[in-house]
């Protein structure tokens, strides 16, 4: 009996999508996560968002602005025997943490950044990560710490180094559309203008996610307030550079 070819690809992705749950549940369970990291899995659901960006343990992903690792501690042994995890940009923490643990991923020098004076974010005097040589990117909540000149960079730099059909996934607190900067919201960014950034840079908008949907969260405050951190609403978006 022959099997169609849109089934036999139909089995293919259900094979997938059980091998990187099964992967990504045993990295979530790894005693290399602290308790601090494992109590903010409910919050985050690193699962669903990785399936939902569409990884699989066979890609090149690049992520950015790991900080202490919180996300490389599961991405790194997803990706370790049949892909390859690169990092970018505030990379100290997670690279000695991936040092310590004894994964071999690629950390790519990009520190030429600036605080802006007056404000809390950064701008970029240059940013590369090379061509043409990602299946993934992914960014968790870092749009706001940037300027719009460098996140303009930002984006161009992602689409550079993606492969074409590649995946740039995008994850940051939520402000109301069109509301003026305040020092309450200033952490967090409108989906509607990063949207029009990424796409100004040839992405094209392939989803968004209500997986961290917050409707009680007023987008009114600071994300860190005691009131706010842990459930603030957060807009999670899909991009794919054109094939």
């Amino acid at each position: 009996m022959r099997i169609s070819l849109a089934l036999a690809a139909t089995l293919a992705a259900s094979i997938a999508a059980a091998d990187i749950e099964e992967k990504v549940n045993a990295a979530l369970a790894a005693d290399i996560r602290t308790e601090a990291e494992t109590v903010r899995d409910a919050n985050r659901k690193p699962l669903e968002t990785l399936k939902f960006f569409g990884l699989s343990d066979d890609m090149h992903v690049l992520e950015l602005f790991p900080g202490g690792g919180w996300y490389t501690k599961i991405l790194a042994p997803v990706l370790a025997e049949n892909g390859r995890l690169a990092v970018s940009i505030f990379t100290q923490g997670a690279a000695a943490m991936a040092e310590e643990a004894g994964w071999d991923i690629d950390v790519i020098p990009n520190d030429d950044y600036q605080a802006v004076e007056g404000t809390r974010r950064f701008t970029m005097g240059s940013m590369d990560f090379g061509e043409a040589q990602f299946d993934m990117a992914l960014t968790f909540r870092n749009m706001h710490n940037f300027t719009d000149d460098g996140r303009a960079m930002l984006n161009a730099a992602v689409f550079k180094s993606l492969k074409a059909g590649g995946l740039y996934g995008v994850v940051d607190h939520t402000r109301r559309h069109m509301q003026s900067e305040t020092v309450e919201n200033w952490r967090r960014e409108d989906p509607v203008r990063t949207i029009k950034e990424v796409q100004a840079a040839g992405f094209e908008l392939v989803d968004y996610s209500d997986l961290h949907y917050r409707p009680d969260d007023e987008l009114r405050y600071e994300v860190g307030r005691k009131s706010v951190t842990g459930n603030t609403d957060r807009y999670t978006l899909l991009f794919r550079k054109p094939e």
